[in-house]
């Protein structure tokens, strides 16, 4: 039995709005992230061990614009997949290693932060130390995402075919990009495994130091001083309004990451473990999945608004930058 699928997915009204959703967040992730490399690599003032992790951010955030948020959107408006065995693997290894980039280098700032402020008498990490942590940081990102890389392949669906506008006799071979896992057991673990490692594991132990980062903060602040003075990188006793702001900036990207992806995380553990129907799973495919992947891809959006809302630093270098010729 031959099965015949349209080849656009959805209509023109909803295929506009899948557009236009992801386009706007591709160029809000392009020029943000770009800014944000451009402050701090611009001025020698601008990097400092925080600013280098947030930097290490707006180019795992740049990635995901580049390699992810193209591909994905064509994907969701053309019945199976357009590209190649090449572009399958790399934009599959690209969205997994930026993922686990962004949360590893989370949690480095987390732990530079909770150093400063719980133990300001140690010293501080150097600027060569966070280059390696960031080199590290990547290293482990691809090491964890090897695998979905090898395994992720391109195969024709047997007696399933693309058809333009019902006509038959035009008539494409279906084509789909997906992990190819011996058995489907494997492909779970391997699932459950990231899920655990770069989602459950360094969230919970973000939400743990930027917990006693705050009841610190908010235990010795007593009326909050005028002066504002950031523990000078690492270590004034007073509590200032600057502390407070840089500290509710960390926490908030740390918190909008975790919001972002958890749709989809939790949309592929249910995939996964579900016995799902074929009407099901097209319900998924079609409407759920791609608002999941448009939320997830909208915090490599957001971070640089919050930079430039947060930080005056940012903030004043974004305005440099709109202020040079040709800008």
């Amino acid at each position: 039995n031959l099965t015949y699928l349209p080849y656009y997915q959805h209509s023109p009204p909803v295929a506009a709005i899948y557009i236009i959703s992801y386009l706007f967040i591709f160029a809000l992730c392009m020029v943000g992230n770009s800014l944000v490399c451009f402050v701090v690599l611009r001025s020698s003032r601008m990097r400092t061990v925080t600013n280098l992790f947030i930097l290490n951010l707006a180019i795992s955030d740049l990635l995901v614009g580049i390699f992810c948020v193209p591909t994905t959107l064509v994907d969701n408006l053309i019945t199976g997949w357009p590209f190649s065995n090449g572009v399958c693997k790399m934009s599959g290894l690209v969205q997994g290693m930026s993922v686990a980039s962004s949360v590893f280098t989370l949690v480095a700032i987390a732990v530079d932060r909770f150093r400063c402020i719980i133990y300001p008498f140690k010293s501080k990490l150097s600027l060569l130390k966070a280059l390696n942590t960031i080199a590290v940081i990547w290293v482990l990102a691809i090491a964890i995402m090897c695998p979905s890389a090898v395994m992720l392949t391109v195969v024709q669906i047997e007696d399933h075919y693309m058809v333009h506008d019902g006509n038959q006799s035009l008539a494409f071979p279906l084509y789909s990009c997906y992990e190819a896992w011996p058995n489907s057991e494997m492909h779970k673990v391997y699932t459950t495994v990231l899920f655990a490692h770069i989602y459950v594991a360094p969230l919970t132990l973000i939400v743990a130091m930027y917990g006693r980062i705050g009841a610190k903060l908010y235990r010795s602040a007593g009326p909050v001083s005028k002066h504002s003075v950031e523990s000078q990188e690492c270590g004034s006793a007073a509590v200032s309004r600057r502390k407070v702001k840089v500290i509710k900036m960390l926490t908030l990207v740390a918190l909008l990451f975790m919001l972002s992806w958890l749709p989809l995380w939790t949309l592929m553990l249910f995939t996964d473990y579900a016995k799902l129907e074929d009407e099901e799973l097209d319900l998924l495919t079609g409407y759920i999945f791609p608002f999941a992947h448009w939320l997830a891809f909208s915090n490599s959006g957001i971070n640089p608004i919050i930079y430039g809302y947060f930080n005056e630093n940012f903030k004043r270098g974004f305005q440099a930058a709109r202020k040079l010729p040709g800008c």
